[in-house]
């Protein structure tokens, strides 16, 4: 590995890292792309997409809790919500990331691409505002169910699920804005803890790429979480959406073209 695709690792995770910190999503929907395309466009390296998929698995890992350390004060970290649906993604995770194994290059990003097209439509529907509270009630089954569906699909492409959780807690269950960015980050973290042990025990982690974008995640998760918190709302929604409609596009683009 050469000092310019090292650096091209740090400069994607220091990135990826903030805006997942910002959020509150692992950094999947971000680093995926930015690890199959950047390194290979620059010149410096490239990955195949299970390559990603493990890297990814087991990074998202430092940075959902380096997010979640961050968000400790303030009473943003819902506790209810974190056990229910951290427990039903979990299950998820641990059966997808044992069966994407078998799927195709072709296959993982398909899944990627689905998974990152239902977050671009549930971020565009629109929505009463909630308002910024940290008092939340939510339907429990509806949440379980969400969260096992969206665990399977991560573990398969060796995401923590925040990208697609994040617009479901909003959109779906209507949790307001900095509680979700908070518990997502924590349900990411209990789900990739799955994902993590699928891919590694099925040898798909390249571990150097994990530790640059590790190191990375630590710095910048923190700082991103920091903006979250005084930022406002709407425009955190705003970006996310934009950011997950880029993605979706993007991702499709290169599987039907």
């Amino acid at each position: 590995m050469t000092i310019g695709f090292i650096a091209t690792l740090f400069a994607i995770g220091i990135v990826g890292s903030f805006i997942s910190g910002m959020l509150g999503i692992g950094g999947a929907i971000i680093k995926f792309p930015m690890l199959l395309y950047i390194p290979a466009l620059l010149g410096v390296g490239s990955f195949t997409s299970h390559e990603v998929s493990g890297i990814t698995a087991v990074e998202v890992l430092v940075t959902s809790i380096s997010g979640v350390l961050a968000f400790r004060k303030g009473n943003y970290l819902n506790t209810k919500l974190i056990f229910i649906m951290g427990t039903a993604v979990l299950v998820g995770s641990l059966g997808g990331s044992f069966l994407s194994s078998s799927f195709s290059e072709e296959g993982v990003n398909i899944v990627y691409g689905i998974f990152a097209l239902l977050a671009a439509v549930l971020m565009l529907i629109p929505r009463k505002q909630v308002p910024d509270t940290t008092e939340v009630t939510f339907n429990k089954p509806l949440a379980a169910g969400l969260a096992l569906f969206v665990g399977v699909g991560s573990g398969i492409v060796g995401a923590g699920g925040g990208f697609l959780l994040v617009p479901i807690m909003l959109v779906i269950l209507k949790i307001p804005t900095r509680v979700t960015i908070a518990s997502s980050l924590a349900i990411t973290f209990i789900s990739s803890i799955g994902s993590s042990i699928g891919k590694i025990s099925t040898g798909q982690v390249e571990w150097l790429p994990v530790i640059i974008l590790a190191v990375a995640a630590i710095i910048a998760a923190p700082l991103g979480a920091k903006v979250a918190k005084t930022m406002n709302t709407r425009a955190l929604q705003i970006f996310l959406a934009l950011l997950i409609t880029l993605t979706a596009v993007k991702i499709w683009t290169d599987i039907l073209f």
